[in-house]
This record gives C-alpha cells, structure tokens and sequence, in this order.
C-alpha cells in the first residue's frame, strides 16, 4: 500500500488531488451522518444553523470552505506541498457540502429528502468516480485526443485527433441531454459507454425527450411506456 501511495500518488504529483478525493468522501459521509441524526432529533447532536429565523443550509458553508481552499491553494507556493493538501482537503470538504445539496442549487427548492434529492446523491457519486480515475491515473478521453493529436504532428494527425475529440465531445453531450449521467461522466474515460449512451432511449424528463419525443411516434411511445 505504501509503495502504491509512493508511486501513484507522491511522485505524480496527485497528492493535492488525494487529499481533494478524501476531503469529498469525508465530508459527505460526516453531513449526510449529521442530517440523519437532526432529522432523527437526536438531542445531543447540534440542530439546524440558524439566524434570526433563516435556516442556512449547509451548501452555504460549503461554497465558503470551497473559496477558501481554492484560493489558499493559488496563492501558496508551490514549495509548499502539505499547505497545498491542506488547502486541496478543505476545498474537497466544501466541495461535498455543495455536491450534497445539488439537487436543492438546480431546483432552488429544498427536496432534500425527496425523491427529487437523490439527485444530490447521485451527483457525489459520479464526483467520486471521476476523481477516483483522475486518482489512479486515467485521462478523459478529449484529453487522450488532444494529446495525441499534439504528439504526431501533421495536418492529418491534429485533424484526426481534434475531429474525435468533437465525435466524442457530441456523444457525451447527447448522453447527458438524455439524462443518463453515470453513462455520460463515466463515458468522458471510457468511449465505449457514450457511444452506449447516446443509442439508447432517453430518460423520461431529461432535456432530449422533451425536444425529441414531444410528439406522437414510436419513441414517445416507448417512453410512456417506461
């Protein structure tokens, strides 16, 4: 495990990263415990935040701890790794406060506990995973494109490379329109899930099936049925 943590993330220069990833797992599991527990009203845990009859939701501490981190992470400088992690976690942290409340930011409602809020939940997750690939290594693939297009060199090499950048970049923007976001974030390091994505049917609700399936046909069909 030490030899792994040496070579993956030390030597790479991902411990800043690393810290980012831990920040977000820490502070999801810590607020989603903290939320169970006042919704439970548990009387020695602390309540809701409030101030003179307004509930602060946490999403607020969440974008301060982000700014915070964020900008102590621009200004150290770069000899100074562990102030750098520190300022890396803290943002994570923040990052998991803003992320447990998507659902609430896109909706401007609170639907936390809703069928609506797991939205909230899904979005820490596919946050998870991507940074859990950035972790080990992976690059998405407009990335991958890009850089190998830099590589070769030529008019053919950066048309070839810079044209599937784009074909990619189209699936996955397709993908996300459906509404299918696992398939679509994921897809950004592994193709084959976009090209998936962007086949099948729209998810009901999602941006695509309104513009697309609007009218009569056997696509609004099939998703009434579903």
């Amino acid at each position: 495990m030490d030899e792994w943590f040496r070579q993956t993330v030390a030597e790479t220069g991902r411990l800043p990263l690393f810290c980012f990833f831990c920040g977000v797992l820490a502070g999801f599991a810590f607020i989603r415990f903290s939320t169970r527990m006042i919704r439970a009203r548990v009387r020695w845990w602390p309540g809701n935040v409030e101030r003179g009859g307004l509930h602060v939701h946490h999403v607020v501490f969440g974008v301060v701890m982000m700014l915070l981190g964020g900008t102590v992470g621009f200004a150290v400088p770069v000899d100074l790794p562990g102030w750098r992690a520190a300022a890396a976690g803290l943002s994570g942290v923040g990052s998991a406060l803003v992320l447990d409340e998507f659902a609430l930011v896109l909706r401007l409602r609170d639907v936390y506990w809703t069928q609506e809020g797991r939205l909230s939940v899904e979005a820490v997750f596919v946050a998870l995973a991507l940074l859990g690939l950035l972790l080990v290594g992976e690059r998405p693939v407009f990335v991958s494109d890009v850089a190998d297009a830099l590589g070769e060199g030529g008019a053919a090499g950066w048309a070839a490379g810079l044209g599937l950048a784009a074909v990619n970049f189209a699936l996955a923007a397709v993908t996300l329109f459906k509404g299918k976001f696992w398939t679509g974030f994921l897809g950004l390091f592994f193709p084959v899930l976009l090209l998936v994505g962007a086949a099948r049917l729209s998810r009901p609700g999602a941006p695509w099936a309104r513009w697309r399936y609007g009218g009569p046909g056997a696509r609004a069909a099939r998703l009434r049925e579903r």
